[in-house]
């Protein structure tokens, strides 16, 4: 607190009408005093790094001076998550991931994953979220999924799709989606979201699954057609579009969330302070909308809370991983 010698008496009166306004004004201090960094385990311009940026830039004042953003990028990820575990909890170094890397990569990456996000990490919340979709080019023979699933019967060699990354959640959501129509379906594995979406639109792989932001303006477009989304209901900006629930699927129903994580033994007040900061952000207007602009909805919950959906989740995805048979442990 900055310090001021006392005003003479006749100054008073003027000084107490000029500080009555910063009085009404006056913030909460910061949980930190000190600049904190937002760890991202993936290079600038994709989704978590863009979500971190949107929100770390809300962050500043409210949870530290200033918030930025540092980017970790290797191992799918978990690179990012191994510096933010081996961190100081002093409330300096917070965590943003996709929900892949705390409740998939344990099952993908069983010798591998050097981290735990329940005994490694206080959850603080989830900050947004976005559904998948499977889409195939727009001149595809198939209107629908049905119409997907008896294609993908004709062909000899089984049919195949593509994913941005191998052992993520489209990729999954793609095996799960093949088992429960009964049909053949190869995944083929992308370096990214625009390799995948090039291929897919030059016709070299015949349907795709990824998060609907990514495909949304090229179904607007009549590039792509997006056959289902894993929302609970369709989306507003997608109303053509039906959610697998109303396909006869309704286990073909989940998210891709992105959210804030400490480190453990990081004190309580800090977690409290972050979370309360966390709820402050994303009531603005103008991180709803730039997030609504990409698709996804905002998304917050208690610390207990998100930390039961990532042991919830994480529990849901070990039978899906088993039954591809997919290992990507090196």
């Amino acid at each position: 607190m900055t310090s001021i010698a006392l005003p003479r008496r006749g100054a008073l009166a003027a000084l107490a009408v000029l500080a009555a306004p910063r009085l009404v004004q006056a913030q909460p201090r910061p949980a930190v005093d000190r600049t904190a960094r937002m760890i991202v385990g993936y290079p600038p311009g994709g989704p978590t790094d863009t979500i971190a940026r949107l929100v770390a830039e809300r962050l500043r004042g409210s949870y530290a001076p200033q918030v930025i953003v540092e980017n970790r990028p290797g191992a799918a990820g978990r690179l990012g998550v191994e510096a933010a575990k081996a961190a100081a909890p002093d409330g300096t170094t917070l965590l943003m991931t996709p929900a892949t890397v705390m409740t998939i990569f344990p099952h993908v990456y069983p010798r591998t994953t050097r981290y735990d996000a329940l005994a490694d990490f206080v959850p603080v919340s989830p900050v947004c979220a976005s559904p998948y979709a499977f889409a195939v080019r727009a001149d595809h023979p198939a209107r629908d999924i049905a119409g997907f699933a008896a294609w993908a019967r004709t062909q000899r060699d089984g049919a195949h799709f593509g994913s941005p990354a191998a052992g993520a959640g489209p990729h999954f959501v793609g095996e799960k989606l093949a088992r429960n129509l009964g049909v053949r379906l190869t995944h083929v594995p992308y370096r990214g979201t625009a390799p995948l979406l090039q291929d897919a639109l030059a016709g070299q792989v015949p349907a795709i699954c990824l998060q609907v932001g990514d495909a949304a303006e090229l179904h607007r477009g009549g590039q792509l057609r997006i056959l289902g989304v894993t929302a609970e209901a369709r989306l507003p900006t997608l109303p053509d579009v039906p959610v697998f629930a109303e396909l006869g699927q309704p286990d073909m129903t989940g998210e891709e969330w992105f959210g804030i994580l400490l480190p453990a033994r990081t004190p309580q007040p800090i977690v409290e302070g972050l979370h309360a900061a966390i709820l402050s952000a994303t009531a603005t207007p103008e991180l709803r909308d730039a997030l609504a602009r990409q698709m996804f909805r905002i998304f917050t919950t208690t610390p207990a809370a998100f930390a039961e959906l990532i042991r919830t989740e994480r529990a849901a995805w070990a039978p899906v991983v088993r039954a591809s048979g997919f290992t990507a442990d090196e």
